[in-house]
């Protein structure tokens, strides 16, 4: 209760007349007291009012005094009880004790021992009630806090996609075929996730990480990333080392932790003939497996210079040729799960200024410069395949 203790009402049940009599006259002094003679009363009374107190007589007829506890508690949780008995015998403070009373007062009364009852019991409910506050004031500040937090966290999050976009945005502008690249194939890797029921820790790995896939291109001298000709050997091999810079890059940066083994094995494949490690199988991050079919998509599917993109059925076939071999099958299949006018319309859909999730980007995949090479060589993490060569680095 939240009234002071002398404004608290109290409930006398007690079949005796007489007893019902010396209590009100002794406790009205202070308290607001009412007066019933049975359980049954007692019960329907605090139905219709608040109590802080009931006073209860053990043995009644009807309804015995400790029978009537798990009521009272029902009806009013805040309302404490403290029971009154004629008998000397411990057993029966015991038994209301567990059954739920508070206190126990033995007959003939010591009033002074009843008031100092009747004042413990309600200074507990008073303590009661304070803790109860301060609980709901912890509750709503905690609430609140959270809410501060969660907005700092939002905030901080965008400024983290803004920057990432920057620094994607500043490398796109050394390789200007693959402009805008980067925002699209996070649309589409974030589809493909989706579609597989990542998580969002899990999803939030692959949307940095498609956006960031190439930062290891920095490295790479101007005179290989921008050279206008067919790229010789050793370029080549200068090229391919984009992936190990950028894990180096991104290395001990906690939050993108999960974004730099994307980066690191995108160029991985299926059947262990990719690069800079040659990983196979699932030694692969689902993720990078994820970006790779939808990096790969994105290459059919767009024009360049030398030719018109393919169409969707196009690409999906190709997709579904190197399923096993370049591609997770069981990505490829996600991918086909997911509609045509689904791909176009995240095609089509405008970039995000921040390259946040679900953004679409305006771009190409990677271009394949390679110098020619006869037609006995062999084919492995140092020589493009036939579809290597229709993508890019």
């Amino acid at each position: 209760m939240s009234l002071p203790i002398n404004d608290a009402r109290l409930l006398i049940a007690d079949d005796d007349s007489c007893v019902r009599s010396i209590l009100r006259e002794f406790l009205s002094v202070e308290y607001e007291c009412e007066c019933v003679g049975s359980a049954e009363e007692a019960l329907a009374l605090l139905g219709r009012g608040d109590f802080a107190l009931v006073i209860s007589d053990i043995s009644m007829r009807g309804m015995s005094g400790i029978e009537m506890i798990p009521h009272v508690h029902a009806a009013s949780p805040d309302t404490l009880i403290i029971m009154v008995s004629g008998s000397q015998d411990v057993e029966s403070a015991v038994g209301a004790m567990r059954a739920g009373a508070f206190d126990y007062v033995l007959k003939p009364f010591d009033l002074g021992l009843v008031e100092v009852a009747v004042r413990r019991a309600l200074g507990h409910q008073r303590l009661l009630e304070s803790k109860r506050r301060y609980e709901t004031y912890l509750e709503r500040m905690i609430a609140q806090r959270t809410s501060e937090l969660d907005g700092a966290l939002q905030s901080l999050e965008g400024a983290y996609r803004t920057t990432l976009k920057a620094l994607v945005t500043a490398l796109e502008t050394r390789d200007s075929e693959t402009h805008g690249h980067s925002e699209r194939v996070v649309a589409f890797s974030l589809r493909l996730g989706r579609e597989m029921n990542l998580s969002e820790d899990e999803l939030t790995s692959l949307e940095f990480g498609s956006l960031l896939h190439d930062i290891g291109k920095i490295g790479v001298p101007d005179a290989v990333l921008r050279k206008p000709a067919p790229l010789t050997e050793p370029e080549w091999y200068e090229m391919r080392k984009h992936p190990l810079h950028g894990e180096q890059i991104l290395g001990g940066i906690g939050f993108l932790e999960g974004a730099a083994r994307v980066v690191a094995q995108h160029h991985e494949r299926w059947d262990g003939s990719g690069y800079p490690i040659g990983l196979r199988g699932e030694q692969i991050d689902r993720n990078a497996r994820i970006f790779a079919v939808a990096d790969a998509f994105d290459a059919i599917t767009s024009d360049r210079v030398y030719r018109v993109g393919k169409p969707y059925e196009a690409a999906a076939r190709e997709l579904e040729e190197w399923a096993g071999r370049q591609f997770d099958p069981a990505v490829v299949e996600a991918f086909r799960r997911v509609t045509p006018e689904e791909w176009e319309a995240l095609r089509r859909r405008p970039p995000s200024r921040a390259g946040g999730r679900g953004a679409r980007a305006d771009g190409v995949y990677e271009r394949r410069r390679f110098a020619p090479t006869s037609d006995g060589a062999k084919r492995g993490p140092h020589r493009p395949t036939k579809f290597q060569r229709a993508r890019a680095y």
